[in-house]
């Protein structure tokens, strides 16, 4: 199987005294946190994942940038429970659409070599069909 996008996660050994958590320098009361990932994002998983937090509802008091093996939510110190809840619902939505994303990828996959396949068939075919006619002219007989 050709190598798919993988989904990606939030680590599930976070702990939080290790996050980075620093004050935004443009936005007075903002705050960057940046939540540690399983493994850096390839650039499928990070277009879906892109298109699903900015579909999000909550746009206007709160952002997210992958950055390398993390994701930097940038946000007040408000309600910050709910926000980490959204984050992990942003994510599951993410690895949903990516699995479809690949279920695409793969038939995309398998019709191109089905075409490849007939392509093959055909171009021996026409091999076979010249060599006839070539023999017929040869040897007289039509």
């Amino acid at each position: 199987m050709k190598g798919y996008s993988r989904k990606v996660n939030l680590s599930e050994s976070i702990n939080a005294d290790s996050i980075s958590i620093r004050k935004d320098a443009y936005f007075a009361d903002a705050y960057l946190i940046d939540l540690p990932l399983d493994s850096v994002p390839d650039h499928a998983w990070q277009d879906i994942f892109e298109r699903e937090w900015k579909a999000s509802r909550f746009l206007w008091d709160r952002k997210l940038f992958v950055v390398g093996d993390s994701l930097r939510l940038v946000t007040t110190k408000d309600d910050i429970e709910d926000k980490l809840d959204w984050v992990r619902q942003v994510m599951a939505k993410t690895n949903t659409a990516l699995d479809e994303y690949n279920r695409e990828e793969q038939a995309r996959d398998q019709q191109s070599k089905d075409e490849l396949q007939d392509q093959a068939a055909q171009e021996e075919k026409d091999n076979i069909d010249l060599i006839r006619n070539s023999m017929r002219k040869r040897l007289g007989v039509l």
